[in-house]
């Protein structure tokens, strides 16, 4: 996978990939006409859905989800943890300090993937969703932001 993160400075270094996957990655805004019962507390929800060319294993789900608190800006209290079902495919989950990200693959009936973001802290969800679809070199990706 060709998309990596500088610790020291957070920037994603792009290598070489396929025409037009370096595409911006549209993030839709989804409004809510339900009220806001915490304005206070900042709560900021991503969700990331894509189609890949590969099986997504669990090392790259843990290693996309340890530099994807990097691209957020987030601080990491739990390392990755992932789950592989026969029936459903792989899960994986991190803890930041200001909540985490689920992620989901599927190997069948198609290979797909589903990010779901939630976090107390501002981030950006462009950069977010973009990193994600270099990460896995997604044909497909959508992005919605609630």
């Amino acid at each position: 996978h060709q998309a990596m993160i500088s610790p020291e400075t957070g920037a994603i270094a792009m290598g070489a990939r396929p025409s037009g996957a370096c595409d911006p990655v549209e993030v839709e805004m989804c409004a809510s006409n339900s009220p806001d019962l915490a304005p206070l507390i900042h709560r900021q929800r991503l969700v990331i859905e894509g189609t890949c060319r590969t099986v997504i294993t669990g090392e790259e789900i843990r290693r996309y989800l340890s530099e994807l608190t990097h691209v957020c800006g987030m601080v990491l209290l739990l390392v990755p943890v992932t789950h592989y079902s026969e029936r459903y495919g792989w899960a994986g989950w991190l803890h930041w300090e200001t909540s985490g990200a689920h992620f989901y693959a599927w190997e069948r009936p198609s290979l797909f993937f589903s990010v779901d973001i939630y976090a107390c802290k501002v981030f950006d969800a462009q950069r977010a969703a973009q990193f994600t679809r270099e990460f896995f070199d997604a044909p497909q990706v959508v992005a919605r932001a609630f």
